[in-house]
């Protein structure tokens, strides 16, 4: 669906893409990474509406240089910021991209209508949409990308501004969008744990340089390391350093975490490396010989944020190969 060669965007103080280079293929990709990681720079080169300074790229195979309005006639863009006419309806604003993109004026009101549907504003699209919420406002901005029916499609930040229950119920949305329509999705996002949750695979930036490209799967999967969390006593009030250091002496290797929010009571996590069946064992009986009590004892696994929090960032890790669905990975 997309793939970029050396892709670089320099501006004259601030380098916004560094040599990216990455393949995306089908399903819902997430491009995650903070505010000025380069995001939102790479979506306006791969639609064609920004020059890259160096490097090339591709989109559904059209060249981003000579062939940006071929490509914007067959992918669908959600922009991050707010962009609606007040005084126009949901109907007629979607309506109106969609004669834009090329259908007849029967067909354009008949997509809108679907899509409105779809998007859950049926009811209410002949309403201008200044009289619209954010969550209102951001379901119009879905519809009139996937209302032309791209092949792909564009989501800058589309649970911007949302509250919990509105981002839940976009990201359902989003999801549809492949599994209902089969439309490949590229969504961005600072908020990692939607990703986690939404997305077949993951593009990690940080400064217009790849950190890490993989699918979700990859990035959450179990690892060697043993989560521990005990409560501390009155005898033992640091229960975690004490554990700590027992079993660093039993010859095992253990280390910090942080707190990682436990019950009430209970304190830091602890990071066992596990060399053997028998850890979970030595770990267990040190617990109960030093009388703390266990809150969890649980295989630890990758979180996407643990990316960010690395002290030098890794090379680029390759994705597996492509399996049903689609999978992003590292060139």
């Amino acid at each position: 669906m997309i793939a970029t060669e050396g892709l670089t965007k320099r501006y004259p103080r601030v380098t916004a893409l560094d040599r990216l280079t990455v393949d995306i293929t089908p399903g819902v990709t997430g491009l995650v990474g903070a505010n000025g990681a380069g995001k939102s720079t790479l979506i306006k080169i791969l639609l064609g509406l920004a020059p890259a300074t160096e490097g090339r790229a591709r989109v559904l195979g059209l060249d981003v240089r000579t062939e940006g309005p071929a490509i914007r006639e067959r992918v669908g863009y959600m922009p991050e910021h707010d962009c609606l006419p007040p005084d126009v309806s949901a109907t007629e604003f979607v309506v109106h991209l969609a004669r834009m993109s090329g259908l007849p004026p029967t067909a354009a009101r008949e997509r809108t209508a679907d899509t409105l549907r779809h998007v859950g504003l049926y009811e209410e699209r002949y309403r201008p949409m200044g009289g619209y919420s954010t969550g209102m406002k951001q379901r119009v901005k879905l519809a009139q990308a996937l209302v032309h029916d791209p092949q792909l499609v564009f989501l800058d930040e589309p649970t911007n501004g949302l509250d919990p229950a509105g981002r839940d119920e976009m990201l359902g949305l989003i999801r549809r969008v492949h599994t209902d329509f089969g439309i490949s999705v590229l969504v961005t996002s600072h908020l990692l744990g939607e990703l986690e949750r939404t997305c077949d695979h993951v593009v990690v930036i940080d400064g217009g340089n790849l950190l890490r490209a993989s699918s979700t799967a990859d990035f959450t999967q179990a690892t060697a390391a043993l989560a521990v969390e005990v409560t501390d006593t009155d005898e033992h009030p640091h229960g975690t350093a004490v554990l700590r250091d027992r079993l660093v002496a039993d010859g095992l290797t253990a280390e910090f975490a942080g707190a990682e929010g436990g019950l009430p009571g209970a304190g830091h996590l602890l990071l066992v490396d596990v060399a053997e069946e028998a850890t979970h064992d030595a770990v267990r009986d040190a617990i109960a010989e030093l009388g703390l009590g266990l809150v969890r004892m649980e295989q630890r696994r990758h979180r996407i944020a643990e990316v960010f929090q690395q002290p030098s960032a890794p090379a680029p890790v390759p994705a597996a190969q492509p399996q049903k669905g689609g999978s992003g990975h590292a060139a």
